[in-house]
């Protein structure tokens, strides 16, 4: 496989697991809150309100962090690229130093029975980060490809597809259709299994289940370094 396949194909899955992962084990861990999808958190915050239970504070930063992060992401970019150095690799590089940071203080401090302790509050807000700047670094160097991190318009654009199929139309749509359709329907295979992976070490191990993402992140960076001729 060539470098820029590898780019293409390989890494945005591993994206992909991790995005569906982060989130379920997130939301598992840390009293209902998203950390990859983290608009979703609205609804979590108006349950959290509504029955009185804990991590309405977490659910409320996660918004306003997760959109700091992305504005200190795209600045350091464009600092990185004036010093021509690597902005992708550094990137993926920041990410999986969060990601261990955060799994690190899940073994330390977890499990989190108190969404509202500051330990879950630490911890929730380190994985929304490092998932911020996942969304960051593929949108701007992966934006031809589905989001890793959200599928909502993902499988629209699949039903959208498929309908289009259905309906028949030119030769020429219906191979770009085929071929949107096979990319994005992995990408939410992808997305499924880990957020189902994570589900059962949650229940299997606990909080060592925070572990596995930034094994999965390593796996990242190091397929971008073999991309040989990729974009830096």
């Amino acid at each position: 496989m060539t470098g820029e396949a590898k780019r293409t194909t390989v890494l945005p899955l591993l994206l992909g697991f991790n995005g569906g992962y982060v989130d379920t084990m997130g939301f598992l861990a840390l009293q209902g809150l998203f950390t990859a999808h983290v608009t979703g958190n609205f609804v979590t915050l108006g349950a959290s309100l509504a029955l009185g239970t804990s991590g309405a504070l977490s659910k409320l930063l996660a918004l306003p962090v997760f959109c700091v992060v992305v504005v200190l992401s795209r600045l350091l970019s464009h600092a990185l690229r004036s010093r021509e150095l690597p902005v992708f690799r550094s990137l993926l590089a920041i990410k999986l130093v969060l990601l261990v940071a955060a799994a690190v203080l899940a073994v330390r401090l977890g499990p989190f029975p108190d969404g509202d302790h500051w330990a879950a509050i630490v911890t929730g807000m380190t994985l929304v980060s490092a998932m911020a700047v996942q969304n960051a670094a593929q949108r701007v160097h992966l934006a031809s490809l589905p989001p890793s991190t959200l599928m909502t318009g993902t499988t629209t654009q699949i039903m959208l597809d498929l309908a289009d199929l259905i309906h028949g139309s030119s030769a020429q749509d219906t191979a770009a259709s085929r071929a949107r359709l096979k990319r994005m329907s992995v990408m939410v295979a992808v997305f499924a299994l880990g957020c189902g992976v994570a589900a059962l070490l949650h229940v299997q191990i606990g909080v060592w289940s925070f572990a596995l993402p930034p094994i999965v992140a390593l796996a990242s960076l190091a397929v971008r370094e073999s991309a040989s001729g990729a974009t830096p």
